[in-house]
């Protein structure tokens, strides 16, 4: 009695599962079966640093020649203070380091990741995207941060649309129908991150509130324009990042860019380029000395300078792909991720802090980043005064 019970248990579940799965792909979530794939069945419950190894992706290419770092003279010889050991140890930090006048002054790795370990950008991703519009502009594929995105994409030329510029999409205040939810697996964000054909995601959305009128954080502006790059170059986006800025700031290793899928082979633009802390540095020590990388000009000073700007009075914290704060009274803009990924450029003290790891910390209240984001610069300003 009691096996047969069983068995008409295990044959429900089942009937019930397959219901499901049929139900996901006739109301077209049938993405959600590679998210619990690539999540659930590694034993997570969100996105990872690591998971770029589930997905497709396009390789970031060096070129011939490094430019390795150089090394401060007092080099790691100052130890991280206690509040700092904490921290880092509480959120599962693996790669902490400081450069100080364009070189390394600390670097701490944890957990068997090195100075070599790739792990996944996420939304520092963001910044490079709008660093490559700047390079975009500088080369003259794209006229300037006014041209209409229906230049590129004939989709958005009716209508709110028609208004949107690239630079609206870069500075997060396209008015996008979009809606930034990163638990819901039926949000679109959530499509955006497993669905098979992003372009046809995207180009099937809508622009519903006034564009260029105030700020709001959104990474399908993000994913469109990385489209508008990739449109206005003819090149894939990992191309165009290789040429653009890989190669000329001589990166040491080779970066990969998380794909769609295969088949479209379409980078996820608003995150997801996996590569190591040293190499995401060389993007805060670029942006820090205003679009210049060992002595070569990467990117126009003006683009620079606008992005790490506020545009917008209620986005005092964004600028045009960079986050912007004014802790301890410093100017300070920065590369940021969901899990507490950070390129943290200072330029008034010539210092670039970058942290990568596991967690982030809990928002202050009325603050726009976590308390980690504050202790580590706190921290850092104590380690250099205790080294003085």
């Amino acid at each position: 009695m009691i096996k047969r019970i069983l068995k008409l248990f295990v044959k429900g579940l089942l009937a019930l599962i397959l219901l499901c799965i049929a139900l996901l792909y006739i109301f077209d979530y049938d993405y959600i079966l590679k998210g619990i794939r690539v999540v659930y069945m590694t034993g997570h419950t969100t996105a990872y640093i690591d998971d770029y190894s589930y997905f497709d992706n396009h390789t970031i290419e060096k070129g011939d020649t490094a430019i390795p770092w150089a090394l401060h003279h007092d080099y790691n010889k100052t130890k991280a203070t206690d509040r700092l050991s904490v921290t880092n140890e509480q959120l599962g930090t693996v790669a902490f380091m400081i450069i100080k006048n364009d070189s390394i002054w600390y670097e701490k790795y944890a957990e068997g990741y090195s100075k070599d370990s790739k792990t996944n950008s996420f939304s520092m991703a963001k910044s490079i995207v709008t660093a490559m519009l700047g390079k975009a502009i500088m080369d003259g594929y794209i006229k300037s941060l006014d041209q209409p995105l229906s230049d590129f994409f004939p989709e958005f030329s009716q209508g709110l649309a028609a208004k949107t510029t690239v630079g609206d999409l870069s500075s997060m205040s396209s008015g996008l129908d979009w809606i930034e939810h990163y638990t819901n697996p039926f949000s679109i964000t959530a499509r955006a991150y497993y669905d098979p054909n992003i372009r046809n995601v995207m180009l099937g959305l809508n622009i519903v509130n006034e564009p260029g009128q105030e700020y709001e954080y959104l990474s399908g502006n993000t994913q469109l324009l990385g489209m508008v790059v990739e449109k206005a170059t003819g090149k894939t986006l990992s191309a165009y990042l290789s040429e653009s800025f890989w190669k000329p700031m001589g990166m040491e290793h080779e970066a990969l860019w998380q794909l769609d899928s295969e088949d479209s082979g379409m980078e996820k633009a608003y995150c997801c380029i996996a590569s190591n802390a040293r190499d995401f540095a060389r993007f805060g020590t670029l942006f820090k000395n205003k679009g210049v990388f060992a002595g070569k000009r990467i990117l126009p000073e003006e683009f620079v300078e606008i992005a790490t700007r506020p545009k917008f009075e209620n986005g005092s914290m964004y600028g045009y792909g960079l986050w912007l704060s004014n802790h301890m009274n410093k100017r300070i803009f920065a590369m940021r991720g969901i899990l507490g990924q950070y390129v943290i450029c200072i330029p008034e003290d010539n210092l670039v802090i970058v942290r990568l790891g596991h967690n982030r910390g809990k928002f202050p209240l009325g603050k726009s980043f976590t308390e980690d984001f504050y202790i580590y610069i706190e921290e850092a300003y104590k380690m250099i005064e205790d080294a003085s």
